[in-house]
């Protein structure tokens, strides 16, 4: 167990330092950096000036020593500063983050509570309106796109019988700005759950060691909850950890139809504005959220699948 634990914890750690590579690579394909870095684009600036910008940002020196010098920076926290407002990027992206946890972790439990016992329910009552009611659900969840859910809940629940707020802007948010929020995100992501938690279930409930329970009295209950929805866990929990992963990297559509103030929202606001260093900081924060959720599903994996741990 200690082995599989080291060998995805090293392999995180890989796929960590690939991603700095790659936002690295990126960050000097998209034009001069002194030109995107310096406050006023560089426009006016002596060939000796331009040459002691260069110079300061440490674009003279051969692109692994900038790499290197670049990564160092990263480690200890330093992501530069917003072009805009010479806020530091650190600081901002903490500022927003939370916001976009506390929307992901609401969406990610209502997305499990509703989506694995639909699937559950739809497999055991398999060809009972039930089942056809999931399927449905899973369906639509599934095709209809985010911003268009977005803006349907708005005009209907926000415009027409004003149960909720229209946005999501300014402090003290109530549970009333969370509602259309979540229920956008966490729609598509239940869909996905009922999907595979249903045909988890149907597999396990249609083996041999299921069959053999039931022919010696075991209770429907029991087979049920003990036999299969144990067995089948491990697609449901695989899927829950890295859909959390992907709602706090995805919200981007959410956050700006709803005016949410969360690190999507500021992503994109940073490519609109070419914030160079606000779009590496918030490209950085996504990759090493989702690198580290991935590990901890890989954790998970050693309680629940006993292989992994004889093994």
């Amino acid at each position: 167990m200690q082995k599989f634990l080291l060998r995805r914890f090293i392999s995180s750690i890989i796929a960590l330092l690939g991603v700095t590579v790659i936002v690295f690579i990126l960050s000097r394909q998209v034009g001069d950096p002194v030109a995107l870095l310096v406050s006023d684009g560089g426009y006016g600036l002596s060939e000796e000036a331009w040459a002691a910008q260069r110079a300061k940002l440490n674009l003279d020196k051969p692109v692994p020593v900038q790499y290197a010098l670049w990564l160092a920076d990263v480690v200890q926290g330093d992501l530069g500063h917003d072009l805009s407002d010479g806020y530091p990027v650190t600081r901002k992206i903490k500022e927003k983050l939370p916001n976009t946890i506390r929307l992901a972790v609401a969406a990610w439990i209502v997305a499990t509570l509703v989506g694995v016992p639909l699937g559950i329910l739809s497999a055991v009552k398999r060809g009972t309106i039930f089942d056809y009611a999931a399927r449905t659900f899973a369906v639509l969840g599934i095709t209809l796109p985010a911003f268009y859910v977005a803006i349907m809940g708005i005009l209907i629940f926000a415009v027409k019988l004003g149960w909720v707020p229209v946005a999501s802007t300014g402090e003290g948010f109530s549970w009333r700005n969370y509602v259309l929020p979540v229920a956008t995100l966490s729609w598509g992501a239940a869909a996905g759950y009922t999907r595979l938690t249903r045909s988890a279930m149907l597999e396990v409930l249609d083996s041999e060691y299921v069959k053999l329970a039931r022919l010696k009295g075991v209770s429907n209950r029991m087979v049920i909850w003990k036999h299969a929805l144990r067995n089948s866990l491990i697609v449901p929990f695989t899927v829950s950890a890295l859909l959390l992963a992907s709602f706090v990297t995805g919200t981007v559509i959410v956050e700006v139809v709803f005016a949410w103030p969360g690190l999507g929202r500021l992503a994109v606001e940073a490519v609109t504005n070419n914030n160079l260093n606000l779009v590496v900081g918030t490209t950085l924060m996504f990759g090493a959220v989702f690198i580290f959720i991935n590990f901890l599903v890989d954790i998970g994996y050693v309680f629940i699948d006993p292989r992994i741990r004889l093994r």
